[in-house]
C-alpha cells in the first residue's frame, strides 16, 4: 500500500499566535502532501518497497534502484521531517522538557537554556533549507545538529527527538526573514511529551 499523509493531531488554527493558520495549512497540504505524492510516485515502479517502512527505506537508500534513489531520498526525507515536525508541536505547551529526557538534556549540556542556545544556533547556522534536530546515538548521547534540505538523522545513524523546520515556507508569513524570532518563539510549541516517548523508545 501507498504511503499516506498523517492526521495533524491539531486545527489548522491551533498554533496561533506562533505559527499562523494559513502557513500551517499551506504547509501541511501543499508542501508535506507533495513530498508524500512525490514518493508514492517514484515507489510505484517498485512496488516491494511499499511493503518497508519510511525508517527501513531511508536507513537503507543504498539498496533502493539508482533510478528512482534521489527522488526517494529527497521525497521521503521529506515526508518523515515533516510527521516528526508536526508531532514535535501541540497548542497550550509549558516550554520545558520532561521525565528522562529532561534529566538528560541537564546532565549533557549543563541546564535547558544552554541546550536552547545550542538548537537555536543549529537552526540560525543552517545555510539555505533544512532543520535543527536533537537525536540520540547508538551510545546514548544526546547530539544536537542539523540537516540541509530533506536529508535525516537516520542517514547519519541518529534517532531523532525533536525537530524545527528552518525551511523558509515554515515561517516567511509571519516573520518573513526573521528566522531567529521564529526559533525564539518556537518553544512554546514544543510537545516535550512526544519528545520523552522517542527518547524512552530509542533507550
Amino acid at each position: 500500500m501507498a504511503f499516506e499523509l498523517p492526521a495533524l493531531r491539531y486545527s489548522f488554527d491551533a498554533l496561533e499566535p506562533i505559527i499562523d493558520a494559513a502557513t500551517v495549512e499551506i504547509h501541511y497540504t501543499k508542501h508535506h502532501a507533495t513530498y508524500l505524492k512525490n514518493l508514492n510516485t517514484a515507489l510505484e515502479k517498485y512496488p516491494e518497497f511499499f511493503e518497508w517502512s519510511l525508517e527501513k527505506i531511508l536507513c537503507n537508500i543504498d539498496q533502493i534502484p539508482e533510478d528512482i534513489r534521489t527522488a526517494v531520498r529527497n521525497n521521503g526525507g521529506g515526508v518523515y521531517n515533516h510527521n516528526i515536525y508536526w508531532a514535535s508541536m501541540a497548542p497550550g505547551q509549558s516550554g520545558k522538557p520532561v521525565g528522562k529526557l529532561a534529566e538528560k538534556i541537564e546532565d549533557t549540556f549543563g541546564n535547558f537554556m544552554n541546550f536552547r542556545t545550542e538548537f537555536e544556533k543549529a537552526g540560525l547556522g543552517r545555510f539555505g533549507s533544512g532543520y535543527a534536530w536533537l537525536s540520540t546515538n547508538h551510545e546514548k548521547q544526546l547530539i544536537v545538529h542539523s540537516t540541509a534540505n530533506q536529508d535525516t538523522p537516520l542517514q547519519e545513524h541518529l534517532v531523532p527527538l525533536l525537530v524545527v523546520d528552518v525551511w523558509e515556507h515554515a515561517y516567511y508569513l509571519k516573520y518573513q526573514n526573521r528566522r531567529a524570532e521564529y526559533l525564539s518563539n518556537w518553544w512554546t510549541l514544543v510537545n516535550w511529551e512526544e519528545s520523552e516517548k522517542r527518547y524512552l523508545a530509542a533507550r
